[in-house]
């Protein structure tokens, strides 16, 4: 595998967990097995559920592939386009999680995580929002560092399935663990897009300086 393929790839790798779960909901949902465990608040109201799902699966997995600069740069129109449907696909993820947040009583985690989930969907969605604006003033550093930190927040679920089984086996289930838990999902991908954001000028200078030895 080359080198710029790996992030793609690793960021697919990431979301297959959360990816399999929502698919499974969606399929208890349309009327399939039931294989995950039961939880009323989805049943009594499923159409936020499919939206944040169907949404999250595109975002997730179309914008694993804007990270590569290799893509970027051999198809840049596709890259546009591709952009424009994640605008909308992240747009409906938040506002399908604020509202599930606002909406949904008596979601695990307690009063600690029912405030993370709803600073989460809001960050979610004002960095789309910022993001979006920066590339209509051609501010492209701008534009990615905004980007990113929606994507790594989008993508924290993957992240979540590791954390929320250590805080599980190491504390148990308590509405405090589960919030801890839950949160570090976010803290850790926002810290790595947070380093990643900072890195790129540094990278992007070494591969300017690496061109005239190569030619």
């Amino acid at each position: 595998m080359t080198r710029g393929w790996r992030v793609p790839v690793a960021l697919v790798a990431l979301t297959l967990v959360p990816a399999v779960a929502g698919s499974l909901r969606l399929l208890e949902l349309a009327g399939g097995p039931q294989l995950l465990p039961g939880n009323p608040r989805v049943d009594a109201s499923p159409a936020p559920v499919v939206v944040h799902v169907l949404a999250a699966i595109v975002y997730a997995f179309l914008g694993a592939f804007q990270f590569s600069a290799r893509l970027r740069r051999s198809r840049p129109a596709w890259h546009r386009r591709a952009g424009r449907v994640l605008v909308g696909a992240g747009l409906l993820v938040a506002g399908s999680g604020l509202w599930m947040t606002l909406f949904y009583p008596d979601a695990p985690g307690g009063d600690l995580l029912w405030g993370v989930r709803l600073v989460v969907s809001s960050a979610m969605g004002a960095a789309i929002v910022l993001g979006f604006a920066a590339i209509r003033r051609r501010d492209i550093a701008t534009h990615r560092a905004w980007m990113i930190r929606a994507y790594a927040l989008a993508v924290a679920a993957g992240t979540q399935a590791f954390t929320g089984s250590i805080g599980e086996g190491l504390f148990g289930t308590s509405d405090l663990t589960t919030a801890i838990s839950i949160s570090m999902g976010w803290v850790i991908n926002a810290a790595v897009a947070e380093w990643a954001i900072r890195r790129a000028p540094a990278v992007a200078a070494r591969r300017r300086r690496a061109r005239p030895a190569s030619a």
